[in-house]
């Protein structure tokens, strides 16, 4: 078994609460959490750098009423452990932010060069101008400028939800730019029941007033999600949020126009068949075994693509943390070893923690 940086973070997390007399979450202070972000920061071997690109929106990508009628930028950001290794460019779900692929960075520095991105609306990078310009084929888009400024000519895409769904349209799109693809509980077709529920959750504003707050909201949102180690909820959850003078307390990150634009998109099932049939590139699919988004009946349907290779995982629900060691050196063996699968995998994180935090 590889190096697991979330088991080592949530070990470090766990020895903060003896130390401190395993504190009350409801008197946990602001200057508590940063102890803690402080923590789980500090046990990471590699950070990969944080770094930016200026985005240009087309005026082909916006609405003919709405939109400015001229192309504009956005900054975007993204981080890259720069080591030199095979490139994949990871690109996270609806509201997700780059720090997302942190642990998957460090498990896999020794093989894979992560670059992930945080897409227009989300974590560090700049709003687009409108509600309108946020769609699949903008960020599509934005990962084609994004290669370009990388001087990338081809490179794993993986994808997690939405960003599955982005590296399918991509890959069909432009068929020469992709290598190989890593689908993180995402497939061709999500159903409209799913994606509606979705969009009611994320398309509100939260202000977290006490660290106890945030917590208490996380543990609700996850509850359906599977296992995952305080360390990785705690560290992801973080950078969604900011901290606000004016609410006094922590905000979502993520422009509520980008929210609002996947909730009018959610009135329909997405469905891309048309793309995933033109794809020919070997896909690595993980499957959550608890998901409510992928289906066993999509999964059958995905398996038109002879490279297909599939890691059922088990303990989970709609996209796996990719925050265990072992299962992310798979994903990294996968990529290297560029061979399909003969059969489903099946995997099983051996260890169970109690949550000393995220309980609902």
């Amino acid at each position: 078994m590889g190096r697991s940086s979330a088991k080592i973070a949530d070990t470090a997390l766990r020895e903060w609460f003896q130390e401190c007399g395993k504190p009350e979450l409801g008197k946990l202070t602001w200057d508590d959490y940063h102890a803690m972000l402080g923590v789980v920061t500090q046990s990471f071997e590699h950070m990969p750098e944080r770094m930016g690109f200026e985005y240009v929106h087309p005026v082909r990508l916006q609405d003919s009423e709405l939109g400015l009628g001229k192309p504009y930028s956005a900054p975007v950001s993204y981080s890259d452990t720069q080591n030199g290794a095979e490139p994949v460019i990871a690109i996270g779900g609806l509201i997700n932010t780059k720090h997302r692929f942190d642990f998957l960075s460090n498990d896999a520095y020794r093989d894979l060069r992560v670059i992930a991105i945080d897409l227009c609306g989300r974590g560090g990078s700049g709003w687009l101008a409108e509600q309108t310009d946020y769609s699949i084929d903008t960020h599509v888009e934005q990962i084609l400028q994004f290669m370009d400024y990388l001087d990338l000519p081809s490179c794993t895409l993986l994808g997690s939800s939405l960003g599955g769904s982005i590296a399918i349209r991509f890959a069909d799109h432009f068929p020469d730019r992709v290598k190989r693809i890593i689908l993180n509980d995402s497939g061709p077709y999500i159903p409209k029941k799913r994606r509606r529920q979705r969009s009611i959750a994320i398309a509100r504003h939260y202000a977290f007033r006490t660290p106890a707050e945030m917590f208490r909201k996380t543990a609700i949102s996850m509850r359906h999600s599977g296992a995952t180690l305080d360390a990785s909820l705690f560290h992801s959850q973080h950078y969604k949020t900011r901290w606000s003078d004016e609410e006094n307390g922590r905000i979502y990150r993520h422009d509520i126009r980008a929210m609002l634009a996947y909730r009018a998109a959610a009135t329909k099932s997405l469905n891309q068949w048309e793309y995933w049939d033109q794809i020919h590139c070997p896909v690595l699919l993980l499957h959550g075994l608890e998901s409510d988004a992928l289906s066993h009946n999509t999964i059958d349907r995905m398996r038109n693509n002879p490279l297909l290779s599939v890691i059922h995982v088990h303990d989970a629900g709609h996209t796996p943390s990719l925050s265990d060691g072992e299962l992310n050196q798979w994903i990294a063996q996968w990529v290297l070893d560029d061979i399909p699968y003969d059969q489903d995998r099946y995997y099983q994180n051996p260890d169970r923690y109690e949550s000393i935090i995220y309980n609902a």
